[in-house]
């Protein structure tokens, strides 16, 4: 059973909704600069367990917070540091976007990130932390918390052993003065005000000194992250609610918050769903560090049901891990070529309910899964000037292609390009060699050459015939196999490796073939 049933179905078998009526599923991001790929694995997995109790005909809403009230911490390697410094410390909606168009840095990058859920198929419904904060569907919560400080202190330690002193109180300041959140320390909640000193200095965050007191509520005041966690899921009356697995270990972030749910706003914490990290690379990171790991340069990688195979795929025990610049990529687009070819041979299990799930929620009822060229052979055809794609298209399939086909080919040769001018590595790029390369060959390879030659001399071949004859070659002449094809993609392209040696040969020219082999032999 696919992992998204299986936890869609223990849902359905064990939960009611809070309301009585629709199960409230929930995610959130942080928007402190582009957002990583790992970020689309919790979108993902909350967005298909909304489509799959939908199928069971089970009411549910997804909503996502794009939290735009936690503090800018520090400045992203890609943007101007001289002009955001003086903004460090200060709430993210309080941040000037790095683009005109945008009201502030959140919406600018939200606005990427959100672009990347539409081109998978996720529309949550979206609102702001803000909103919930300025209109005063927190207040309630941050009364009780700042009543309660005492009780929150105790079960930071007993469950995370983090120790705070007693006039700690599990709220960040917005200062008055300077506009900032990371410097300010509170302190002496006196059941109508707070007060605090803007006086922290963490990092490169410079504090303005002043004391003062506020009224907490409507914005004037966040949450600690974990008893915002908490308060939230009463605010919004979150159902469903997973994350990464760093937070649901032992003393983590849901488990603290699962706490301070229970004993201190009465609740019983949602539905969890932990998952293990989305990798780029083998690394796992917090913020776009490089090309490649951002939301939206992998969504650039794939056509959309690629992109959500991608983030499904895996059971959500099983780490995903994706390297732009590596065989992942090819071999992603293989997967999906194989669970195709099972639904064209009419397979129901899994992999076709797999398939399914990873088309466009609107396409779900007309399900196709067209033949396709596989990326590879695109990929080295597009680099081969002498052969037109559509041809070879047909010669693949053995048979004329179908409109679905041709738009599908057209489709995976742009990703193709794409791909093989940003992060393609050096042994997926191809250059027919117009001359001889300098190559010296031992009387052994120079057999080999020269019986493939008096082969082709007798007309021309099929890739199958060609594959055929070079493999009778390594036990007639004798040859290692790897010594015989380094050789012809040696002649052939200057290098080591290169597609399959059959079906590449009987792409190029005939007459040229025969012609670079006779010097070859020389």
């Amino acid at each position: 059973m696919l992992w998204a049933d299986r936890i869609a179905g223990e849902i359905r078998d064990t939960r009611k909704p809070r309301d009585g009526k629709t199960f409230l599923i929930r995610d959130e991001k942080t928007l402190s600069g582009r957002v990583h790929v790992g970020s689309m694995r919790g979108v993902a997995i909350h967005g298909l367990i909304s489509e799959v109790l939908s199928e069971y005909g089970i009411a549910n809403e997804y909503r996502y917070e794009l939290n735009d009230f936690d503090p800018f911490d520090s400045i992203p390697s890609y943007l101007d540091q001289e002009k955001f410094i003086e903004h460090l410390g200060k709430p993210l909606y309080a941040v000037p976007s790095p683009e005109s168009g945008f009201a502030n840095y959140a919406e600018y990058f939200g606005a990427e990130f959100t672009g990347v859920h539409k081109k998978a198929g996720f529309a949550p419904a979206y609102y702001r932390a803000t909103e919930f904060y300025r209109s005063g569907k927190m207040d309630t919560y941050v009364k009780t918390a700042l009543e309660r400080a005492k009780d929150i202190r105790r079960i930071l330690k007993e469950t995370s052993g983090s120790d705070k002193d007693e006039s700690w109180l599990p709220v960040s300041v917005v200062c008055e003065n300077c506009g900032k959140m990371m410097t300010t320390r509170a302190h002496d909640y006196d059941g109508e005000t707070v007060g605090y000193t803007c006086d922290r200095s963490p990092d490169e965050t410079v504090p303005c000194g002043h004391t003062g007191r506020v009224a907490p509520w409507k914005g004037a005041v966040k949450l600690f992250w974990k008893a915002d966690w908490a308060a939230k899921w009463s605010a919004v009356g979150v159902d469903i609610e997973g994350g990464g697995k760093d937070h649901s270990t032992r003393g983590g972030s849901r488990d603290v918050a699962n706490h301070i749910s229970r004993e201190i706003f009465g609740a019983e914490p949602p539905f969890d769903m932990p998952y293990e990290f989305f990798l780029v690379g083998g690394r796992k990171m917090s913020s776009s560090k490089g090309r490649g790991t951002s939301a939206k340069d992998m969504a650039d990688l794939f056509p959309p049901e690629l992109f959500r195979l991608a983030l499904i795929g895996k059971d959500i025990r099983e780490q995903i891990d994706i390297d732009p610049s590596g065989e992942s990529v090819p071999r992603l687009y293989d997967w999906y070529d194989e669970l195709a070819e099972g639904v064209r041979e009419g397979k129901a299990d899994d992999y076709s309910r797999l398939f399914a799930l990873c088309e466009l929620p609107e396409k779900r009822a007309a399900l196709m899964a067209p033949w396709q060229m596989r990326f590879r052979e695109v990929a080295f055809v597009l680099q081969m000037p002498h052969l037109a794609l559509a041809e070879e298209a047909v010669r693949a399939k053995g048979s004329p292609l179908t409109e679905d086909e041709k738009r599908a080919l057209e489709e995976r040769a742009r990703y193709a390009k794409f791909w093989l001018a940003t992060y393609a590595p050096e042994e997926f790029k191809y250059e027919l060699q117009k001359e001889m390369p300098q190559v010296a060959l031992s009387d052994v390879q120079k057999k080999a050459l020269g019986a493939l030659a008096d082969y082709l001399q007798a007309g021309k071949r099929t890739g199958e015939e060609l594959h055929l004859r070079l493999h009778e070659l390594k036990t007639e002449i004798p040859i290692q196999p790897k010594e015989l094809f380094q050789t012809m993609y040696r002649v052939f392209l200057n290098r080591d490796s290169g597609p399959k040696a059959g079906w590449f040969l009987a792409g190029l020219p005939h007459d040229f073939v025969v012609e670079r082999l006779g010097e070859a032999i020389k």
